[in-house]
């Protein structure tokens, strides 16, 4: 009896588990119909408690005509990125998250709705930087509705009130395309909190005849049009040089640690030189996002994991540390760690010193106004905008 008992106990859960696993590969792996289905499956997840956090999703159109909205997401990153690092909650500490699709591509996987996620939500902006410069365009198809019900499926948004939750989508062909209808995808983001902003890469009027004005007005976001081929201008100041050498000498105090650190910390020099590639400004401005409480790095650097949990050190496999640092004890190494904590902090604070006044250099000296619209202005002014709804503010 008692071995009976075991076995229909056993035989339930694996019923359980395979009714489970059918249900979930049919979501997965097929395009909903219906804007309810995949409402039932983002609600079946239980994402993370989070507070004071800002989350920007990104989905980039990178079918064939879109070379130059990537190109612009490439150059223009830092400079978004500061902008959202300076965006806080009143009195509040606040957190930052990346997260990036491309759609309009050839199919990825199982998916046959051309849409791909190359990162979930993450304060790993090196990443999202290894990410966009990987991307290239092809011919495809752009499904707006689809990806954005995705991004809502798939992503772990936070549930607090106090969160800012946004979606920006650039492309520019019809909104209207795809199995899922923009409307009951826009509507769907509304009711999560999601705002979701429109950037169509093309004239005013062609983005409203398009709908992606309306798409933006259904879940209270912004509708803007960019000149996606328009090159992106730098302004050189006279600190760029100091700040650039300040930044190796920030690198020199990242201490890699586990199986991926020094992977990690190989990426974020090369991410340095993707930047220095447009030019010594850019480098500069990622060198400040660098110098923010928003560039994190616990999960490959020993520094700021410890600045997270100081127990870390007790657990690390220390084969994964250089062959200086194996050596030393729990203790020395602690030392070790505090040491170089304050002097990254020296370096951080003297790039942040320098950045002000850079940032006024740039303003007194800055032509954007005749630039035209470019994928920074348009997240730039929507965040400032959405941001006061929110009790959030972009500092100077």
């Amino acid at each position: 009896m008692k071995n009976r008992n075991i076995f229909a106990i056993l035989a339930a859960g694996l019923l359980a588990f395979s009714c489970n696993y059918l249900i979930t590969e049919k979501w997965e792996t097929q395009v909903p119909n219906f804007i309810d289905a995949a409402h039932f499956s983002a609600a079946a997840k239980t994402p993370a408690h989070k507070k004071h956090t800002i989350q920007v999703a990104l989905l980039l159109d990178t079918s064939g005509s879109m070379s130059g909205l990537i190109e612009q997401a490439k150059s223009q990153l830092w400079q978004i990125l500061n902008t959202l690092a300076n965006t806080e909650k009143e009195n509040e500490e606040t957190k930052l998250e990346i997260a990036l699709y491309q759609y309009g591509s050839p199919t990825y996987g199982k998916r046959s709705n051309q849409i791909r996620q190359l990162s979930g939500f993450t304060t790993d902006m090196d990443l999202i930087s290894k990410k966009l410069f990987a991307l290239s365009t092809a011919g495809g198809e752009e499904y707006c509705g689809e990806v954005i019900t995705t991004s809502i499926n798939e992503l772990e948004w936070g549930k607090d009130d106090s969160n800012f939750k946004m979606i920006y989508i650039a492309g520019n062909e019809p909104f209207t395309q795809g199995s899922i209808n923009y409307a009951q995808a826009c509507q769907l983001a509304k009711r999560q909190d999601i705002t979701v902003n429109t950037i169509f890469c093309g004239s005013y009027q062609e983005g409203i005849q398009t709908m992606w004005k309306q798409g933006a007005q259904l879940a209270d976001g912004e509708y803007m049009n960019i000149d996606n081929n328009q090159t992106t201008v730098y302004i050189e100041t006279p600190y760029d040089k100091r700040i650039n050498e300040l930044n190796q000498k920030l690198n020199e105090t990242y201490i890699p640690y586990g199986t991926e650190g020094q992977r990690k910390k190989e990426n974020q020099t090369k991410q340095d030189a993707n930047a220095y590639g447009y030019s010594s400004a850019n480098a500069a401005s990622r060198a400040s996002f660098k110098s923010s409480k928003k560039y994190k790095a616990d999960s490959w650097d020993l520094v700021d994991a410890y600045e997270k949990d100081k127990e870390v050190i007790k657990n690390v496999q220390v084969e994964t540390l250089s062959d200086s640092l194996q050596t030393l004890s729990v203790e020395e190494l602690e030392v070790k760690i505090k040491i170089v904590r304050g002097q990254r902090a020296s370096i951080q604070n003297e790039i942040q010193e320098l950045n002000s006044k850079r940032l006024i250099h740039i303003e007194n000296n800055s032509k954007e106004s005749a630039e035209g619209n470019n994928l920074k202005k348009s997240i730039e002014n929507a965040v400032q905008n959405q941001g006061k709804k929110k009790g959030y503010k972009v500092k100077n």
